[in-house]
């Protein structure tokens, strides 16, 4: 019973201090009054949320994965930069070069959050849009379409992403 007081106690603490470390980080100032909401907002959240977030705790964490998601962040926002680039040309452009479709993509990762992941990702890339995640395909808008065929779309839309999410969810 001690133990699991502790534990609960010890879970409480570390999601607060999590959540109001990226508060800080987010708001990115120590205002008085930006400090106490973060600190209130914190403390809510944990108090109902400690259990859920610290249930599986850090042991998957691993500096395997850390490599992976350091490498992942900077490619993620260079692809968005090069699809918001992408886009732009073909707005601006006098015959606007598009051929939007519904494309099917297949995913190799397992994990649901791996693949809620690859489908944010997709998403968050302009001329894209997942439109669903069925079982280990998703389902994909693309404003240009390239190629119909599932292995070469794939490789088009989600074989910049993939091999990293792998590498962090795993």
């Amino acid at each position: 019973m001690r133990e699991a007081r502790r534990k609960s106690v010890s879970g409480y603490l570390t999601t607060f201090a999590v959540l109001l470390s990226l508060w800080l980080i987010f708001v990115n100032t120590l205002n008085w009054q930006e400090v106490l909401t973060g600190i209130v907002l914190s403390a809510l959240i944990a108090s109902f949320g400690h259990t859920y977030f610290t249930r599986r705790g850090l042991r998957h964490l691993s500096l395997k994965k850390l490599l992976y998601l350091i490498i992942y962040i900077p490619l993620f926002f260079w692809e968005v930069l090069k699809a918001n680039l992408d886009v732009a040309y073909r707005v601006l452009h006098p015959k606007m070069p598009i051929k939007p479709g519904i494309v099917l993509i297949k995913t190799g990762l397992q994990s649901d959050i791996g693949k809620l992941t690859l489908a944010n990702s997709i998403t968050l890339t302009p001329g894209t849009l997942t439109m669903d995640i069925i079982d280990d395909n998703l389902l994909i808008h693309w404003i240009n379409v390239k190629s119909e065929d599932l292995e070469e779309a794939t490789e088009l839309i989600a074989g910049r992403f993939e091999p990293y999410l792998r590498g962090i969810f795993s």
